[in-house]
């Protein structure tokens, strides 16, 4: 949607064909956006070969961490040559602790042409036009600077870097600190133990995007402190969603089979405290996530254990 308002031709892709079907006959996605209709110039379709031959500029990859290499493997064979391919995917894959761009590279062979764009942006808000500002990072910062321009709107500003490292590790710690934040609240913890838990959550999305090579800068931008707070606090937070749940006492099995939408959070704190853990980072709230969600741990007892941990300095 903010790509046809910038006056590009848009055309989607969903492996359901049946959702596809219901969005050309709408005109808008009923499942996940009911109420925002799609502007001229978005052709939704179940083809994906047509869908990706047609975007020769700019291929938009914003499908689930877990599917994006198989979807991209898929779509392979057809992306041409001089498409910057998007990475709007947050997430570390679970067999191989990549980022998504690293993913994505290795999946289409499109090397330095793959940046991501992420930053504090819930899709309702997005698709309604309410004022957004993300960044776009490559390693090249020319294509950067591309993707910059080709979102960017009155409503939607976009900054340009080339970082990322920083930015995708933002992207992917802040859905796990969302869910503890989420557990807090749904515990009746108060506002001070949830502004304990974003600020060392930022702590850990820090540490761990300086030891992978990030620039600790772009963590207290937007795809960093900028998402971190968004995730945490915001009502359309899917993350906190999970967290406030079983906060309340909800089991992880009851809360996700009535969820439409996934909670990237739940699946990626097994990979990213396994890549902690691989890389001898502390990552606290991470770890406690990961007992509470897969260790049969219970929500006060995970949250007991962060305040009464050994008493240290603030920054070392």
């Amino acid at each position: 949607m903010q790509l046809a308002r910038a006056g590009h031709p848009v055309s989607l892709w969903a492996r359901d064909a049946a959702h596809i079907e219901e969005i050309q006959r709408t005109g808008e996605n009923k499942r996940y956006l009911n109420g925002c209709p799609f502007p001229e110039g978005v052709h939704a379709s179940a083809d994906l070969e047509a869908v990706v031959r047609a975007a020769d500029e700019l291929l938009v990859c914003a499908v689930p961490s877990h599917a994006v290499r198989e979807t991209l493997e898929r779509a392979r064979p057809w992306i041409a040559d001089t498409a910057i391919i998007v990475s709007a995917s947050k997430g570390i894959e679970e067999e191989t602790a990549q980022r998504m761009s690293e993913v994505i590279s290795q999946a289409t062979g499109a090397g330095e042409r793959v940046a991501v764009l992420s930053g504090p942006s819930f899709a309702r808000e997005v698709a309604e036009a309410m004022p957004t500002a993300l960044t776009a990072a490559a390693s090249n910062m020319a294509h950067a600077e591309f993707v910059q321009h080709y979102f960017a709107s009155a409503m939607f500003r976009v900054y340009a870097l080339d970082d990322v490292i920083g930015v995708e590790v933002g992207g992917a710690v802040k859905n796990v600190i969302a869910i503890a934040t989420g557990v807090s609240d749904g515990l009746g913890l108060g506002h001070n133990a949830r502004a304990a838990l974003i600020t060392r959550g930022l702590t850990e999305i820090s540490r761990l995007a300086a030891r992978l090579g990030g620039d600790p800068l772009t963590v207290s931008g937007l795809s960093g402190m900028g998402d971190l707070v968004l995730t945490c606090t915001g009502s359309l937070s899917r993350n906190r969603s999970v967290g406030l749940r079983l906060g309340e006492g909800e089991s992880l099995k009851e809360i996700l089979g009535d969820m439409q939408q996934v909670a990237e959070g739940v699946r990626n704190t097994l990979a990213i405290d396994d890549l902690a853990r691989d890389l001898a980072v502390e990552l606290p709230i991470t770890s406690q996530m990961r007992a509470l969600l897969f260790e049969n741990k219970t929500a006060s007892a995970a949250m007991v254990d962060l305040m009464s941990r050994q008493l240290k300095p603030e920054f070392s």
